[in-house]
């Protein structure tokens, strides 16, 4: 997030810390920190531009003007401003040194306006905003398809029009779909300063809607309104919505973004239906559902075949298959592949759209250069893009760039702050640098929002292992299997664990309960060559390795280079041969 410079009335809030232009000063809940006046300049020149790199160079002309400083000056005062603010050493809560580039101050900015500024305008310039999930007028008669949808419609028209406002993605916003939820609760658990809710019904060809943008500040109403019209002219109702949104939060749109704002990516009443149940039912994220999700996008397209986002949506289904399901392959990157080439194809604008090829390109076709020019491409459509941000950060976590990647995960993060998957791969990318008790920390912060999402409980259970705690890894691991819907991956991770901790008897019986397994599905062979990886078994570890390489395993994409538990291979010809294959040395 880039905040433009402010006047002196303005304060910045981050964490438990206030930067109070006005006194110069900076406080610690309420308390006042002794800094000295260059030390709190460059303070507040990172707080104002947080989000971006700022090279040491733009530091020091800012901060220093009118005269000729050292690099050192700007180290001192970098090293002054962590101390401040507490930061141990490789920490990187708030900032983060990028090598030969400069500083980025990572935390999460609000900027606070006075009351005296309140008072002196009608409406509050917003720079972040979440879009909540409409409610039904008569709860008997709910429409959730519907109710998410039309949320997820307006975040995208939002999101897509302007790079100065956040707007928080669906999935942080798709848990607070409850009957009796609290915009203000949920903006402020979602740490935005203004919520969309409202309510809608339809009724045949009728919806009736109601919607209301406030100010999560201070509970003000920016804007309300109501419609009531017909079901064929609902994409004149958003765009009215969008437009009225924009102008309450004063948004200075150019022709281009006012586009955007009032893009229709169908005009085709049925196929839009259709898209929103294939979303409904992928939010839910459980293979079947998933799987019903694939069904809607494609009656949308036989409806509309330009649809766009339809065919994302087939692409990001099948991509959420082949990572968390044990499918074959070949039998979901080529589909995923097909569907997110199609949609380009129709609408080059689309960045989620560029992260998801970047899987493909990184996860099935192993072609890390054109995963990388994906992700950027998807960075540079939208800024504020949390799924650009994710795909970049996961794929320069494999290729060892972890310094880059955690930049990327804390971006992602701030991006959108309760997604489970986003912080859990936010926590990986500090596992693979070795890093494991921030690692840990960042996954208890995961697991508190949800303590049944498996994908974090099987990445805690790897720090576990890493840091000696076996019986801790164990426990956890057996929670994840439970809740994982049938994956392998628990199973073979609780293999493992019980080969480090010299159990051998255990760790053969997880071999045993696998191969059970393989005879009744596809059971992805990295699996085995994890367990008996954790063996010391190296011939039968490259053997599985092996196959795992011909079947293009997306799991030995996603962790041969980076996962620690490769790392006692590293100088056997046989791991190098595989890796040069892999085009990943």
């Amino acid at each position: 997030m880039s905040l433009p410079a402010t006047t002196p009335k303005s304060c910045f809030e981050f964490d438990e810390f206030q930067v109070d232009p006005a006194r110069r000063l900076l406080l610690r809940s309420g308390k006042p920190l002794a800094l000295t006046p260059r030390v709190f300049d460059t303070l507040l020149y990172f707080v104002e531009h947080c989000g971006r790199v700022i090279p040491k160079e733009e530091l020091m002309k800012a901060i220093w003007p009118d005269a000729f400083v050292e690099e050192n000056n700007l180290n001192q005062s970098v090293s002054a401003i962590r101390r401040a603010l507490g930061e141990r050493k490789g920490e990187n809560r708030y900032l983060v040194t990028v090598p030969g580039h400069g500083y980025r101050f990572v935390s999460s900015v609000r900027k606070i306006l006075s009351n005296e500024e309140m008072s002196s305008t009608d409406q509050v310039v917003a720079k972040s905003i979440a879009v909540l999930p409409f409610k039904p007028l008569l709860e008997k008669e709910r429409d959730e398809a519907l109710e998410l949808g039309m949320a997820d419609s307006l975040i995208i028209r939002l999101s897509s029009s302007s790079s100065d406002m956040i707007v928080r993605p669906l999935s942080s916003v798709r848990r607070y779909g409850g009957l009796e939820q609290d915009p203000l609760s949920a903006g402020r658990e979602l740490r935005v300063e203004s919520v969309l809710d409202g309510s809608l019904q339809r009724a045949g060809d009728r919806i009736r809607l109601s919607a209301r943008l406030t100010n999560v500040a201070d509970g003000r109403s920016l804007w309300v309104g109501t419609f009531d019209e017909n079901f064929t002219d609902v994409f004149s109702l958003q765009d009215a919505i969008s437009e009225r949104v924009a102008g309450a939060l004063q948004l200075h749109l150019s022709s281009d973004a006012r586009r955007e704002l009032m893009k229709r990516h169908t005009e085709s009443t049925q196929a839009y239906e259709l898209y929103l149940q294939g979303r409904y039912h992928w939010s839910r994220l459980v293979p079947n559902e998933v799987r019903k999700s694939i069904e809607f996008y494609e009656q949308a397209i036989a409806v509309d075949p330009n649809y766009a986002l339809a065919y994302t949506g087939i692409a990001v289904a099948y991509l959420s298959l082949s990572i968390s399901s044990d499918v074959k392959p070949a039998d979901t990157f080529p589909k995923a592949k097909a569907a997110v080439l199609k949609a380009l194809d129709l609408d080059e604008s689309l960045s989620d759209a560029h992260a998801y090829l970047a899987f493909v390109h990184f996860w099935f076709d192993w072609n890390w250069a054109a995963a990388e020019s994906e992700a950027k491409r998807g960075i540079a459509l939208n800024a504020n893009s949390s799924e650009s941000h994710r795909a970049y950060g996961i794929l320069l976590s494999q290729l060892g760039r972890h310094a880059e990647a955690i930049i990327e995960g804390e971006r992602a993060r701030e991006l959108d702050p309760l997604a489970l998957i986003t912080r859990t791969n936010e926590a990986l990318f500090f596992y693979y640098s070795g890093q494991f008790a921030e690692a840990e920390e960042k996954l208890k912060a995961a697991l508190e929002l949800e303590p049944n999402f498996w994908v974090a409980l099987l990445s805690i259970a790897k720090v576990y292992v890493a840091q000696g705690k076996h019986q801790q890894a164990i426990e956890v691991l057996t929670k994840a299997r439970k809740f994982s819907g049938g994956s392998a991956q628990p199973l073979s991770m609780l293999g493992y664990a019980f080969a480090s901790m010299g159990d051998r008897v255990r760790a053969e019986a997880i071999l045993e309960e696998l191969n059970k397994l393989s005879a009744e599905r596809h059971v992805p062979p990295y699996n085995f060559a994890l367990v008996y990886n954790g063996l010391n078994d190296n011939d039968n570890t490259f053997h599985w390795l092996e196959r795992s390489y011909e079947s293009r395993d997306v799991m030995l994409a996603a962790f041969i280079k980076a996962d620690p538990v490769w790392a006692r291979l590293q100088d056997d010809n046989r791991f190098k041969s595989l890796l040069g294959r892999m085009n990943l040395v």
